[in-house]
């Protein structure tokens, strides 16, 4: 394997983890849970998920000449203000988490056709061209978005329902009951007021 290959099946590694997380994060879930708003912005998990399936098709379909059917993202000017970050009650969950899985199988098959050095171009204002990035800051890029959108469900699905970890039994989460967690918790916040109220006084 060449250096190139490595660095390319890392990135498709971490990115594909993150991708698994976001699929798993639904799992149990009934159809009120997956879509509920839990942030004063309205983060949500099916948001979530609907929003990185239309980043990947940008990024990994759009830029490289190999559009795929997705999301558009309201930041590219393709959807109303924050309309890829939300499920109406008319697209069903399989729907979306169907497509997610279609666009990442759509992105790998364009990992695997080109180089990291190929110059995808993103489009620009009014139909012009955009700026030129390489596949291998592209991947970066979607590794750290998809990643950190994994984050935020991790929080959203935690203040659903208390489930927390990486993925299903990695052991990731120190062990402990709902009594040790919720000690745990009060002696954090402890902590804070402490720390707050010395800096008060």
């Amino acid at each position: 394997m060449t250096d190139t290959d490595a660095y390319k099946h890392d990135l498709r590694l971490y990115l594909q983890d993150a991708r698994d997380a976001f699929l798993w994060k639904l799992d149990g879930l009934g159809e009120y849970d997956v879509r509920r708003p839990l942030t004063p912005t309205g983060t949500n998990l099916l948001g979530l998920v609907k929003h990185v399936t239309g980043a990947e098709a940008f990024y990994l379909g759009t830029a490289f000449g190999r559009p795929v059917d997705a999301p558009g993202l309201w930041i590219t000017g393709d959807a109303e203000p924050n309309a890829d970050l939300w499920a109406t009650p008319d697209e069903p969950r399989e729907e979306i988490t169907g497509r997610y899985r279609r666009v990442w199988a759509h992105s790998d098959a364009t990992v695997e056709a080109f180089g990291l050095d190929a110059v995808g171009r993103l489009p620009g204002e009014d139909g012009g061209e955009g700026p030129a990035l390489s596949l291998h800051r592209v991947l970066v890029h979607l590794v750290a978005e998809t990643q950190r959108h994994a984050g935020h469900a991790d929080v959203v699905r935690e203040l659903i329902d208390g489930a927390a970890g990486l993925r299903p039994g990695s052991g990731d989460m120190a062990p402990g009951d709902e009594a040790w967690w919720r000690g745990h918790r009060e002696r954090v916040e402890g902590a804070a007021r402490e720390a707050g109220a010395r800096a008060a006084g």
